[in-house]
């Protein structure tokens, strides 16, 4: 494929996402009214969408936009601390790499955010189902046909792609299309 049909595909990718946008603009409003609560969000992903999720923590942490400055905003990477990682996995096995943390630093009104390109990963079902126990809501960002994910997440954002480069490219697109607009509301600003 050259770079013409990448970038068409990339494009096309991005533009199903107007089919969910009532999905979208309720992801906003559920972050907008967890973070205003006091509530906080925990974030999730395997390889890239690990990686997905520390780059969308920074920016709910420290900034998204450089003319706006905020207070930090309540998120915490669930994949982020190695040693973790690599004892939990080794103690309690991978498939509970989310759940151990979850349930150290989950809360009842926080919100789970899951980034998934095949929504099949155990240790992300896992925590979709210790979720619902501890009355955590659910977020995904999810790819192909949204795998097992998508009966347990609460609200699903599918990009029915399967390329997991551009899935890849619209999560992160949203992440930083929600977060400008949670911004926006805290600032009071009206969604566009």
């Amino acid at each position: 494929m050259n770079l013409r049909e990448n970038l068409e595909e990339s494009i096309n990718a991005k533009k199903s996402l107007l089919s969910q946008e009532k999905e979208i603009f309720s992801a906003i409003k559920i972050l907008y009214k967890s973070i205003k609560k006091g509530k906080k969000i925990l974030i999730c992903g395997n390889g890239g969408s690990a990686a997905d999720a520390q780059h969308l923590s920074a920016e709910f942490i420290d900034r998204l936009r450089p003319d706006f400055s905020r207070k930090p905003l309540p998120i915490l990477s669930l994949s982020i601390d190695s040693s973790h990682l690599t004892a939990c996995s080794n103690d309690f096995g991978f498939e509970n790499s989310f759940t151990r943390p979850l349930m150290a630093f989950g809360k009842k009104g926080d919100i789970l955010l899951c980034i998934s390109t095949s929504g099949n990963s155990v240790n992300i079902l896992n925590a979709l189902r210790l979720a619902k126990k501890m009355k955590i809501n659910s977020i995904s960002f999810l790819g192909k046909n949204g795998g097992k994910a998508k009966k347990l997440s609460d609200l699903n954002i599918i990009i029915k792609h399967n390329n997991v480069a551009r899935i890849q490219e619209c999560h992160i697109f949203l992440g930083h299309f929600i977060l400008e607009q949670v911004e926006n509301m805290l600032l009071k600003k009206r969604l566009k």
